[in-house]
């Protein structure tokens, strides 16, 4: 066990096949991968058998990207999904040029990120250069603070009475939250409950559920056993310049937003993230949204919700996390099993998920909390907090006469976020004191 990073399975030890897929199913269990293409297929109003399909392709592409990234890219524990970034632009396109021109737009953009990484290495060389540990600290931060109210709208907006589902939710959230308390109090048996917190939470949550008349499973009755994916499902890629440029700008904003997951990763592992690590998963980053684009999906991300799970659960195995992605594949293919998972109540998962939201912020600020607090750090870690949640209430009736570009931005507060925290630390001068500071704690590191 890692004490320092309160890890019980280090992201390289090996653990048994039985074992990796059981801890590797609470990932698969506790992500929302399927709410994205929802929305973005009703935006396309896309008929119930292609926005089926098209929900089944995004397993698909997401386990085959988890796979490329923890297997082949960055090697850490990060599990692959669907954006929310790019809903916008997607169905801009989808709606104006086609279905054809969304896949023509992903595929440029995902081989430049792909190229940044490797054979260029431009990534990690800016990564190093405009994001220290204040600035990803800071990130981390927003990340969490910016998936909270996320996890809080889909509790009250979910179907059902409001106070039930938020019954549903807090009882899900107690047991996990229990568990992980028997973990840390107990030996043995108390860490048998840690590891697999994130299932008994799920299963809790969804006993109560059904109690309450919450649950239904119908729609697996009326799902197919099993479906072999094609390559451009929604017809052949059509090439627009101008739809290009507008994904490949969106896929910087998802970069950034999938680096702070990175810095949840590396801070709850204690893994550094070296420039090696940095520019492969830059490339696993880009192949994955490469990959998933040839079988109509949309671009992917890590995913922070996941990050978080490390941190609760203690499990960084790769293996875990490599045996999740198999499961999302199979998902993929095997339309009744992934019709079974959308059918696990919202106020399960999103109960879960304001814990995981808990310990992503927690993450940041153990990054943070060695860097001296003065006036110009005050304003780099505050500024981008207040903004995080200025976008996120921003009225959605502002969006309506702002120009593209703008909805793009401002559809994400973490990207909002992100980027004011590193302009902040670009612009604010460091005085002498910081610098003694730094160079004092550097050495004492040593």
């Amino acid at each position: 066990m890692n004490k320092d990073n309160n890890i019980l399975i280090g992201v390289d030890d090996k653990i048994s096949i039985g074992k990796a897929f059981l801890l590797g199913a609470q990932h698969v269990l506790a992500m929302d991968l399927y709410i994205a293409p929802i929305i973005i297929a009703g935006l396309l109003s896309l008929s119930t058998v292609n926005t089926s399909f098209f929900i089944q392709m995004c397993f698909l592409a997401t386990g085959i990207a988890t796979l490329i990234q923890t297997g082949m890219g960055i090697r850490l524990p990060v599990v692959q999904g669907p954006s929310y970034v790019p809903i916008g632009a997607i169905a801009a396109i989808g709606g104006k040029l086609g279905l054809g021109a969304i896949a023509g737009s992903l595929i440029p953009g995902a081989i430049i990120i792909s190229l940044i990484g490797y054979p260029l290495k431009w990534f990690a060389k800016a990564v190093r250069k405009f994001i220290p540990p204040l600035v990803g600290g800071t990130v981390i931060i927003i990340v969490g603070i910016s998936l909270m109210p996320i996890g809080m709208n889909n509790i009250y907006n979910a179907e059902g009475k409001i106070g039930t589902n938020i019954l549903i939710a807090a009882i899900s959230a107690g047991v996990l939250v229990l568990c992980m308390l028997l973990g840390r109090k107990m030996h043995g048996v108390g860490t048998f409950f840690r590891l697999v917190s994130v299932l008994l939470a799920i299963a809790v949550g969804t006993i109560t559920a059904s109690f309450l008349g919450a649950v239904d499973f119908s729609p697996v009755k009326d799902a197919a056993w099993f479906s072999l994916p094609s390559f451009f499902p929604f017809g052949k890629p059509v090439f627009d310049l101008s739809a290009i440029l507008t994904i490949t700008f969106v896929y910087f904003i998802i970069l950034i937003e999938t680096t702070g997951t990175w810095f949840v990763v590396s801070s709850v592992t204690g893994k550094e993230l070296d420039e090696t690590r940095l520019n492969r998963a830059s490339f696993g980053e880009g192949l994955g949204c490469l990959i998933g684009s040839l079988f109509g999906s949309t671009p992917m991300t890590g995913y922070s919700s996941n990050a978080g799970l490390l941190a609760i659960t203690g499990v960084a195995s790769r293996m875990a996390i490599m045996a999740g992605g198999v499961i999302l594949i199979a998902l993929g293919l095997v339309p009744k099993l992934s019709t079974a998972i959308t059918c696990i109540p919202e106020p399960v998962i999103n109960g879960i998920f304001g814990i995981v939201c808990v310990a992503i912020v927690t993450n940041g600020m153990k990054v943070i909390q060695p860097i001296l607090i003065n006036d110009r750090n005050m304003m780099i870690i505050g500024i981008p907090i207040l903004l995080t949640i200025a976008v996120t209430i921003l009225p959605k009736e502002v969006l309506v006469s702002a120009p593209d570009w703008a909805n793009y931005l401002l559809s994400s507060s973490m990207t909002i976020g992100a980027l004011a925290t590193l302009i902040l630390n670009l612009i604010i001068p460091v005085d002498k004191k910081e610098k003694e500071f730094t160079n004092q704690a550097a050495t004492v590191g040593k």
